[in-house]
Parts: structure tokens; sequence; C-alpha cells
């Protein structure tokens, strides 16, 4: 099932919203910050040109950052996130008729869907806290809190593929 450009906006507002008023205000110890904006990026459509995917992530992320402020860590981040996502998808041998397809756990099965965010969400936010401390002086405790909280992420992205997104 094709979404509409519409839908799309809508849920870049949505995302965007739900990080900034909520998201933002959850951090368990430092250690855990949960990033469901990323859920923009991996619901885009699988046939969606790279360029946009690109130019979507850079949007998405630049307007994170405004909101957060932190200059241009989450932009890159989700550029990060765009440019790989493609490469995961086509080294998953998606057969052709779900090329039109939205990625969701509906339509690709639960299964590919967990090792497609889970994968992802974990290569955006281990980029992410390492640019962000711009260092390998702590290596394990980025690791760690890149690991806990692409859990975290990873857990609110599944649960909202079964009480929001179910068709």
């Amino acid at each position: 099932m094709n979404k509409g450009p519409i839908w799309y906006i809508g849920l870049f507002v949505t995302s965007v919203l739900v990080q900034v008023l909520f998201m933002d205000a959850i951090q368990f110890s430092g250690l855990v910050n949960p990033y469901f904006y990323v859920l923009f990026i991996l619901l885009l459509p699988l046939y969606v040109p790279r360029y946009l995917q690109l130019l979507l992530g850079f949007l998405l992320g630049i307007t994170i950052d405004v909101f957060s402020n932190t200059p241009g860590i989450h932009a890159s981040a989700t550029v990060f996130l765009a440019f790989m996502r493609p490469l995961f998808i086509n080294s998953t041998n998606v057969d052709e008729q779900d090329r039109g397809k939205i990625p969701s756990v509906m339509n690709m099965g639960t299964g590919w869907f967990m090792k497609y965010s889970g994968i992802l969400i974990l290569l955006h936010h281990v980029f992410l806290f390492y640019i962000e401390m711009f260092t390998l002086d702590d290596f394990f405790n980025t690791l760690m809190r890149s690991v806990l909280s692409a859990l975290f992420t990873f857990a609110l992205i599944i649960i909202s593929q079964f009480l929001i997104f179910r068709k």
C-alpha cells in the first residue's frame, strides 16, 4: 500500500514533535536517550531514490538539530542512516514486488523489519554518539550508551508498529 506525500509530511512533523516534546525529556542516568525520529527514514518506501533519502535525512536531522541546539550532529547521523539504508535493503534480496512497499512489520514481516530496523538504528546511534563525543577516550562508555539507546529506540519503534502503523 502506497502512502501519499501528505502522509509523509505528517509523519515528518509528528516524528519531530514526538522527539522534541517527549523523547528529548527521557534520559536514564545519561545512558539512554531515545531517538524516535529515525522512524521517518525507516518508513520511507523502498523505491525512493537515494538522493531523496539523503536530502530527507538531512532535512530531518537539521530540524532536530535546530530544536536540540546540536549543530549538525543529528543531520550527519540521519544522512548516514539514509546512506546505509539502501545498502542494507539491497543486501537482503528484497523481491521486486516488495520494492513498492513501505518497510513495515505488516508489509515485510516481523523478522525482516526487526533485522532491518535493529541494524539501522544501531548504526545510527553508534555514529551519533561517537560524533557527539568526537573522541575515542571513553570508547566503551560511549558504546554502552549507543547500544542501550538503540535498544530503547528499537523497542519504541517496534511497539509503534503494532499500535499505530497496523495498516
